[in-house]
């Protein structure tokens, strides 16, 4: 590479960011002396889709990446030393950039020094206010506010327990949780669920504690019953989508805990795949550990095995159908990072939005990073839960910082389940733990377990269900409301932040100063770690830039005295006292006015939301490319003005916005149509969600966004244009208040112009749920209208030969021959030829069709009989060809020389195409004195106006007439018509066929103007 340092860039090489989707990232490339030529920046920022289907490939069919994902794009230049491009980020992802110069007349790029710059880009609704409710489902029980066992009860189970009983009580249900979710989400300002493993456990078989440990999953797709109260409507998966709705329903998310390093014993995998089991040399299973603990209960799987990382890519999907919107990966640091990268790319291809949070606990900070940026994981844990003291903080906290500003966001959990419960040291201690670990967080990265906001003291014991203290007069709800309400609404909680520790002087307290770059707004936050006695907390001024001495405690609203001394500021904090300051107050306004109603989802999120959506259109019509002028803040409110309206004015090619509506509850049965480069957009009165689906795969999904009228939107990327019409499924669950409904719409994706084809054979799987007809026209106002299903009737319409009996214009069509029953008989065996035996139906574009049977002869073999029906062009006339096909040395069929007999039945009829025929009415007396037969055939004259001819080339016609009555036809039941209708058969053809041979029918119907029919010349080549 060559590389020159006259060539200077930024963002440095090297750099690592964290952006968001709806963001824009300008690249700057600057000469130090004039140069004529050319200046580029080589990418993969908008080719996630090429990156991510290269990292499957070489999973799947093991083809080596290729970077088919890096381009070039050129730079605009700003005068003779400098140039400029701003890039749109669209996707999710991990992207990496650098800017070369091309010399003119040169070939050979000149590179700044140094690697790639690197950008991870988030979803636009990760941009702030990540907060975690830690829910463990099964602590919602009977236990959530005192422990209900008492001594008696305890020394009873015990018993039981020597004497080898299980002995398991009753368990928190996903409906027990969904009664506290307006509390979780609306009153504590939580905005995502996150459950402890909801997995089958083991009752019995290496059950360990009373429970039984979630991390034992017995299955990764299954729910644990235990979870679900019984009730013959709902099995507890569908009590699990229960919970899923309820909280999307609010606008929240769901993450779940999967620890895919590991099973329970006796688990589902054991049986199915035993090969995937880690063993010792002598055949012992490995069981997995950390921190010097063995997980006696777990055993470990083995990553070597590449269908491994591909089932558990299946894993992930199958919850994310299911409405996860996240996932807590329990010791992910385990799993190798290759692995990683599949699963996430797997994922991915369907639901980008996903987010995946890193357990690394225990593990290298080096492979954390790895974990976030190779294999693209969106979060990791923080460990500031467990670093206590001012010195352990402020060697933890700017490393964490750094992660969180170029890798991935580092979640501040006040508490887990695997350490002790805060306010078993103090109230104090855990009121001030909550507060540090919510104001050191980046974009409002911060959770914590249930319990918590009570001053639960019982630590979270996974394979036993300890009290909640749920519902505890001393608690810290409005407190934890406080601070989820700060993070929600101001600009130094929210992405573009820069976080910096200015502590000074001596005592156990930190200062952190939050920098909001775009607005400059800032907030210093001061907190006495030590939850006994009181400190000074201090800090250099000069680099708040926070004048005053009088500063407002965002936390209480209190006003705070401050006194500067030696270029220092402080203040005396009480025992484990948090401040959160500001020199503003329009910041007191801000936070009050949001704490006073339950803010669900932030301004800031809707905006972005908004602003990734309007790039998307702009990108669709000008792919990514240096955006110049062009305003996202201001494209997004003109997108939730008018969608529809927004994408006209961005569309170059005409006034039309190509935008197809798909509207609620208006088109909940209607199949609609979206050409080729049409946005669909789905209108909606209330929030609600949205998938293109199919089959089991989701081609796109969508969460609605809000318009300015307050109804509710999700406008969909065009999909790529189909090679043929593509039947897809739009899966939508609309919230209305205190219930969702599920809304399947079919769509109907068409197919360019010039790729329009119409599919000319359809086998018996097409036939099933989807009714064939064949419509045949002589072009002078006659037809042929049969279904695919031989001698079926659907309606009054149909029939094999329908004339028009007028020469000149076209009137009501005279149907005269109906259908032609067939049978296939070979040593007096029978087989009627129907659906049963049904191969195929085609059809030419001369206007034939053609029925092809496979047609049981006993003894393992068949004939292949085809039929060949066409009308034949300016005549009210009908060719019928039944064909018995070569064996062709295939054993299966019949020999050539074994010949078969064909019977053909034709029922006929003398009415009008809008009429039935009714035999009482007279026609079961005078229609068989009205036949006249012949050795080859018969002619049909029920009255002076109509005659029908019916003739057979080879074999004989035999006299046998017979009735049908009450012939039912569906489609005027449906409507409400007369459904039922009689047919005349005079008699039947018989004829021989050896393999390879044929036999024509003929069909003719003449009014009185026309001269006696005579039989034309066969069609059929000898």
């Amino acid at each position: 590479m060559n590389t020159s340092n006259w060539v200077i860039q930024d963002p440095a090489p090297g750099t690592r960011i964290i952006m968001f989707r709806g963001d824009t990232r300008s690249f700057t490339l600057s000469l130090s002396n004039p140069q004529k030529g050319s200046a580029w920046l080589r990418t993969n920022i908008g080719q996630a889709e090429t990156s991510r289907n290269e990292i499957v490939r070489a999973i799947k069919s093991d083809e080596p990446p290729l970077g088919r994902d890096w381009f070039d794009i050129p730079m605009n230049r700003v005068d003779d030393r400098n140039f400029l491009i701003t890039l749109p980020l669209c996707e999710v992802g991990h992207f990496e950039a650098k800017c070369f110069f091309l010399n003119a007349g040169e070939t050979i790029p000149v590179w700044p020094e140094g690697p790639n710059v690197v950008i991870n880009v988030e979803p636009a609704d990760t941009c702030c206010a990540n907060i975690i409710y830690n829910a463990f489902v099964r602590q919602f029980g009977p236990n959530k506010r005192d422990n209900l066992i008492n001594t008696a009860e305890n020394n009873l189970i015990r018993d039981l327990d020597k004497n080898g009983y299980a002995v398991i009580p009753p368990s928190g249900t996903f409906r027990d949780l969904i009664k506290e979710l307006d509390f979780i989400i609306g009153e504590l300002g939580c905005r995502i669920i996150q459950l402890l493993p909801i997995h089958p456990t083991p009752t019995t078989y290496a059950r360990m504690g009373r429970f039984g440990s979630p991390y034992a999953a017995l299955s990764f797709t299954a729910v644990d019953p235990a979870l679900a109260k019984f009730d013959p409507r709902a099995t507890p998966l569908e009590q699990f989508i229960e919970l899923v709705d309820a909280i999307h329903e609010r606008q929240a998310k769901l993450f779940i805990d999967i620890a895919i390093n590991h099973t329970g014993w006796a688990a589902d995998l054991h049986e199915t795949h035993p090969q995937w089991l880690v063993r010792d040399p002598d055949g012992q299973i490995k069981v997995p550990g950390a921190w010097g603990v063995v997980w006696a209960d777990l055993t470990s799987l083995d990553y070597a095995n590449k269908d491994l990382w591909q089932y558990m890519a299946d894993v992930f999907l199958t919850w994310c159908r299911r409405g996860v919107d996240g996932f807590r990966c329990d010791a992910g640091y385990m799993i190798p990072v290759p692995a990683w990268q599949y699963i996430l790319a797997t994922v991915r291809e369907q639901y980008p939005d996903t987010i995946f949070l890193l357990e690394g606990l225990g593990g290298k900070v080096s492979v954390t990073r790895d974990i976030l940026n190779k294999a693209n994981f969106n979060w990791a844990y923080s460990e500031l839960f467990q670093n206590y003291d001012r010195n352990q903080i402020e060697t933890y906290l700017p490393e964490s910082n750094e992660i969180s500003r170029s890798d991935g966001n580092m979640v501040h959990f006040a508490e887990t389940h695997d350490n002790l419960r805060l306010a078993e040291r103090s109230k104090i201690f855990a009121r001030m733990r909550t507060a540090l670990c919510a104001l050191c967080s980046h974009q409002g990265g911060f959770g914590f377990a249930n319990g918590v906001e009570w001053y639960a003291t019982e630590k979270i014991n996974v394979h036993e269900a300890s009290s909640l203290n749920w519902g505890a007069k001393t608690n810290q709800v409005k407190h934890i409301r406080r601070l989820n309400t700060l993070l929600k609404v101001h600009p130094a909680f929210h992405d573009q932040t820069q976080p910096k520790m200015i502590q000074q002087g001596d005592g156990n307290h930190i200062a952190l100063l939050r920098h909001h770059l775009p607005s400059g707004k800032k907030l210093l936050i001061v907190a006495n770690l030590d939850d006994e006695r009181k400190t000074l907390g201090a800090w250099d001024f000069q680099q708040t830039g926070m004048q005053g001495s009088v500063f407002v405690d965002l936390i209480s609203e209190k006003k705070v005295t401050i006194t500067e001394s030696n270029g220092r500021q402080s203040c005396l904090l009480d025992p484990g006292r948090v401040l959160c300051l500001t020199t503003d107050s329009h910041d007191i306004d801000l936070v009050s006015q949001a704490d006073s109603k339950d803010l669900l989802v932030p301004e800031r999120i809707k905006r972005q939301c908004l602003r990734a959506k309007a790039l998307d259109v702009l990108r669709f019509y000008n792919g990514t490319q240096d955006i110049g002028t062009f305003n996202p803040d201001q494209a997004a409110q003109q997108l939730a003005e008018d969608p529809v309206e927004y994408c006209r004015s961005l569309n170059p090619f005409s006034h039309e916005p190509r935008v197809i509506t798909w509207q609620w509850p208006r088109d909940m049965r209607r199949e609609v149509m979206a050409p080729p480069g049409h946005f669909l957009i789905i209108r909606v009165d209330t929030p609600f969600r949205a998938r293109i689906i199919d089959k089991n795969q989701c081609l796109a999904h969508e969460e609605s966004l809000p318009g300015l009228d307050g109804s509710f939107f999700a406008l969909f990327y065009p999909l790529p244009s189909p090679r043929a019409h593509r039947s897809l499924m739009l899966k939508l669950p609309v919230y209305t208040p205190g219930k969702t409904q599920h809304v399947d719409g079919p769509l109907l994706f068409l197919s360019r112009a010039e790729d329009a084809t119409v599919k000319q054979v359809y086998y018996r799987k097409d036939l099933s749920g989807h009714p064939l007809l064949f419509l045949g026209t002589n072009g002078h106002g006659a037809m042929l209208r049969a279904q695919a299903s031989w001698g079926e009737l659907a309606s009054r319409y149909d029939a094999l030969l329908a004339a028009n009996m007028d020469t000149e214009i076209p009137e009501d069509r005279w149907i005269m021959f109906t259908r032609c029953r067939a049978w296939l008989v070979f040593q007096g065996y029978s087989q009627e030829i129907c659906n049963d035996c049904f191969d195929s139906f085609g059809f030419e574009y001369n206007g034939s069709g053609c029925w092809r049977y496979q047609v049981p002869t006993g003894q393992g073999e068949h004939v292949l009989l085809s039929i060949s029906v066409t009308m034949v062009s300016g005549e009210n006339s009908l060719r019928m060809v039944f064909s018995r096909e070569s064996t062709q040395d295939r054993n299966s069929r019949l020999a050539d020389h074994e010949p078969i007999r064909l019977i053909l039945r034709p029922d006929i009829e003398n009415r009008s195409f809008h009429e039935t025929t009714k035999a009482y009415q007279g026609p079961e007396h005078l229609w068989p004195a009205a036949v006249t037969s012949a050795p080859n055939g018969f002619t049909f004259t029920p009255d002076a106006e109509h005659k029908l001819y019916v003739q057979i080339n080879e074999g004989s016609f035999v006299w046998e007439p017979e009735w049908q009555y009450m012939l039912h036809r569906p489609i005027e039941a449906e409507r409400g018509l007369d459904p039922d209708s009689d047919l005349f058969s005079p008699g039947y053809f018989s004829v021989l066929l050896e393999g390879g041979r044929s036999v024509e029918l003929t069909a003719r119907i003449t009014g009185p103007q026309e001269p006696d029919y005579t039989k034309p010349k066969s069609s059929i080549r000898e």
